[in-house]
């Protein structure tokens, strides 16, 4: 199979034309009382993750506003492949046959409005195929499209400029798969104050997904950096899906009903307070553990997490056990970069994977040198063929406790 790895880089905002639009428009409540709290539940860490997730928090979460997170990086190079082969796919249809699909008049009855980037590389084809489903179930929905990250139609004047690699240095590759900016939350703002129920994006900051609504209720604006800190920590806790609920916390063992496991909801104030919590009668767990971790999860320095929207600083944030959850506060944020970042896949080699069974007396060892051999095998048909040797290699035996290093039980 062909081997894809990743580069990110920082393209000016200026440059490529893709500053979001701020236009946000705080909510009002009957009587002309603005909202305190907006509830939003996020139903998706990942492309796959489970279906069951959306029922639990459309029927038991009393949302506002419900979230699918779809997109890691290599999804955007695999959407892009079925992109190429089909041109009306590259969005994950997870979303639409199973995520929302079948619930699509119950979340026009309760209220709920729905963001995703489940768009991919075609939200325009997401969109299409949502509209048609809602279509088939007789249900009036309003489906906004933000496009914009796909650098890939740029791709030549982009490769000859010398754009290099954040943390390498090296300049972009000419076989560059996929390269996708990472948008703001600005322009899903936008398309809530437009009156979209449902709103489709490609590649963007996945904390995006719910400081949109956060900005379009409580009408926050771009100089109210604690404000948008505090929502985009929000996001980040909620944007795994069940990772803040229990799903890889430290004390697994301490965590109940996994098969049940309840998927996170954040209730967030006006003034930036955040309470996580979870639908009533789910598994999982809530507390300070799981949410630092969750926190702490890919941010890189915790004092200056780079956004689209504002620099994070988390440094300062208090976590406080509740009856419902976990309260948090003390989010603080700076003003966000100049450029935006830019997650770039390209094709580096190929790589293959077989499986061998083997048991019995020494079967570790008997493992490890059916392995070398097969490689040393490969080398000698490469020289034979004038071919390159491997870039690299790695032997690990499958139940030898490899990964225990000095703590294995087999040494």
């Amino acid at each position: 199979m062909g081997l894809l790895a990743t580069n990110i880089l920082r393209f000016s905002r200026r440059k490529f034309n893709i500053l979001p639009v701020s236009c946000c428009h705080g909510r009002h409540l009957s009587g002309g009382t603005q909202r305190k709290t907006v509830r939003i539940g996020c139903a998706s860490g990942f492309w796959g993750d489970t279906p069951t997730a959306a029922p639990q928090l459309i029927h038991n979460g009393k949302l506002d506003f419900l979230m699918f997170d779809y997109l890691s990086e290599i999804t955007m190079s695999l959407l892009t492949a079925a992109h190429a082969k089909k041109p009306e796919f590259g969005y994950a249809p997870d979303f639409v046959l199973f995520a929302i699909g079948p619930h699509l008049n119950e979340i026009k009855r309760r209220g709920i409005r729905v963001l995703s980037n489940a768009g991919g590389i075609n939200p325009e084809g997401c969109a299409i195929a949502l509209r048609q489903a809602a279509g088939k179930s007789g249900v009036d929905l309003k489906v906004a499209v933000v496009t914009g990250d796909n650098l890939m139609p740029r791709k030549e004047e982009l490769v000859s400029s010398g754009v290099p690699d954040m943390k390498s240095g090296l300049p972009l590759p000419q076989t560059v798969h996929s390269m996708n900016a990472y948008l703001g939350a600005g322009p899903i703002a936008h398309a809530l104050a437009e009156g979209a129920d449902i709103v489709i994006t490609g590649r963007c900051a996945d904390s995006s997904l719910a400081l949109a609504p956060l900005m379009h209720e409580f009408g926050w604006q771009s100089k109210d950096l604690d404000l948008l800190a505090a929502g985009s920590l929000a996001g980040h806790l909620i944007e795994c899906g069940a990772q803040a609920t229990g799903g890889i916390y430290t004390d697994w063992h301490t965590v109940p009903d996994w098969h049940n496991i309840g998927f996170p909801i954040a209730d967030v104030s006006n003034t930036g307070t955040i309470l996580i919590t979870k639908p009533s009668g789910t598994g999982g767990i809530v507390n300070c553990g799981t949410i630092a971790e969750q926190m702490l999860y890919e941010i890189g320095d915790p004092r200056a997490y780079i956004l689209p929207d504002v620099v994070c600083d988390f440094s300062s944030v208090k976590l406080s056990q509740v009856e419902e959850g976990v309260v948090v506060t003390g989010a603080k944020g700076k003003p966000p970069t100049d450029s935006y970042k830019v997650s770039a896949t390209y094709m580096d080699g190929y790589k293959m994977t077989a499986v061998c069974c083997i048991g019995g007396p020494k079967s570790k060892e008997k493992g490890k040198k059916t392995a070398e051999a097969i490689i040393l095998r490969c080398r000698n048909i490469f020289k034979m063929l004038k071919i390159p040797d491997f870039k690299r290699t790695h032997i690990q035996i499958l139940g030898g406790e490899d990964t225990y290093g000095s703590h294995s039980s087999l040494l």
